[in-house]
Order: C-alpha cells, then sequence, then structure tokens
C-alpha cells in the first residue's frame, strides 16, 4: 500500500466511524480530529468522489527563473553581432529592439552559454564565421582584430630600467 492509499483509506474511515457512531462529535473525540477536519473531508468527497482525498500540495508551482527562450535566442543572436557589447549596453539595446530583458538576465544567458567573458563571446564568433562563411561585418572585423592585437600584447610589459640611487634599500632584521 503506497501513502497516498493509506491516506485515503484513513480518511475514508474517520467517516466511516462517523456513521456507525451517528454522531460527530464522539467519533472526531475518539480519533483525535477537529469536527472540521471531519466536514472537510466529508465535503471533498462529495465534491469530487475518493480523488478529492489524495493529497494536494499547497505550493504554488515555481516557475524556473529564466528568460524565455526566444528572448535568449535574441540575445544570442545580439553577442554574435556585438561580441563587446557588456551585459548594460546588451540590455539596454535588446530593449531598444522590443526584447525585454535585464542587465542580470543577460549575464544569467552568458553563464549558462559560457559567454560571460568578451573573449569568450570573441572566440564564439570565430567559431561562428569558420563554420557559416558568411561576410562579416565591419564591426565585427574590427573586434576580430582588436582581438588579435591583444592577444599579441598580451604578456609584453615594456619598462625603463630603475636607477640605482632609486632602488629600495631593505633593512636587515
Amino acid at each position: 500500500m503506497t501513502q497516498q492509499q493509506y491516506i485515503i483509506n484513513r480518511k475514508l474511515n474517520i467517516l466511516e466511524l462517523g456513521e456507525i457512531l451517528g454522531n460527530i462529535s464522539d467519533a472526531c473525540r475518539r480519533l483525535g480530529i477537529s469536527r472540521q477536519h471531519f466536514y472537510d473531508i466529508r465535503t471533498a468527497v462529495a465534491e469530487e468522489g475518493i480523488e478529492g482525498l489524495v493529497e494536494k500540495s499547497r505550493q504554488s508551482p515555481r516557475m524556473g527563473n529564466r528568460a524565455a527562450p526566444w528572448i535568449e535566442e535574441a540575445l544570442l543572436d545580439y553577442s554574435l553581432e556585438f561580441p563587446t557589447h557588456g551585459q548594460f549596453r546588451a540590455a539596454n539595446e535588446l530593449k531598444k529592439r522590443g526584447v525585454p530583458i535585464s542587465p542580470g538576465g543577460v549575464r544569467s544567458v552568458w553563464l549558462r552559454h559560457s559567454l560571460n567573458v568578451r573573449a569568450m563571446r570573441l572566440k564564439r564568433l570565430e567559431e561562428w564565421a569558420a563554420v557559416n562563411e558568411h561576410v562579416l561585418t565591419e564591426s565585427r572585423v574590427e573586434a576580430l582584430e582588436n582581438k588579435k592585437e591583444d592577444e599579441k600584447v598580451c604578456g609584453e610589459v615594456e619598462s625603463a630600467p630603475i636607477p640605482a640611487s632609486l632602488s629600495l634599500r631593505i633593512p636587515a632584521i
């Protein structure tokens, strides 16, 4: 016997005892339940039958806190078009196009698709361009060229030698 069946049988036994004794107050007292509970069970059986005795969840269904699929698709398309825009600018530009999304929503979608860093969005653009072989717009070409320049510059440090007179002297302890 499942737990649902046990609960239904228990409630049916409550109703049956009330009928056998002919006194609802006495039946409720013996079973340790309130009269209101007895009447609730009786009303549920009268209105819905035995299915009315099934335990119902009182919680409202929790919807996933996600952007709608069409909003997510619009954001991913926008991210291909302008991969260097941040979450605030992307949200504002999408609102102008009639796509309701907040900067936090943009970040959530980007995190879900591993696009939260500009370099990741540029890498996605490179992969997309290699697969689709479309003519890239000026903004896309510029973004990819800037990425290549950033990769070349990264790691190079230009500094002049420090004169001996300015070097720090650390006292011995």
